[in-house]
């Protein structure tokens, strides 16, 4: 545990957080500012900073993530790796976001259409 991590704070009962499935070495729970609904962050207990730090890690939280996303009929599996891919919690999280035809939700390498 590092005592500047808000994940975990939350994986230690110290913080917040409205948690919807609990494996012991991983929770979900709904973030913040949910982008669709039933969007949750997958996240192991154990502190690694991202994807690529412990991969043992990172497979336990991915297999938590795949549980989840084979409920959903559509669903985005997504982490990021450092700022420049949009990370900003340094606590590796898999956000598992369902989604419909038509939502609009953009990813972030979805092209960007422009007024002419």
């Amino acid at each position: 545990m590092t005592a500047s991590c808000v994940f975990c704070a939350i994986v230690a009962g110290q913080a917040p957080a409205t948690v919807v499935r609990d494996w012991g070495d991983v929770i979900a729970i709904v973030p913040l500012n949910p982008v669709t609904s039933g969007h949750v962050l997958v996240i192991p207990a154990a502190h690694v900073a991202d994807v690529g730090e412990d991969p043992a890690v990172s497979a336990r939280a991915m297999a938590c993530a795949a549980e989840l996303a084979g409920m959903l009929p559509a669903a985005n599996v997504i982490t990021s790796k450092g700022t420049a891919a949009t990370q900003t919690v340094f606590h590796l999280h898999v956000h598992v976001v369902p989604r419909t035809e038509g939502d609009a939700l953009p990813l972030p390498w979805t092209p960007q259409q422009t007024s002419s």
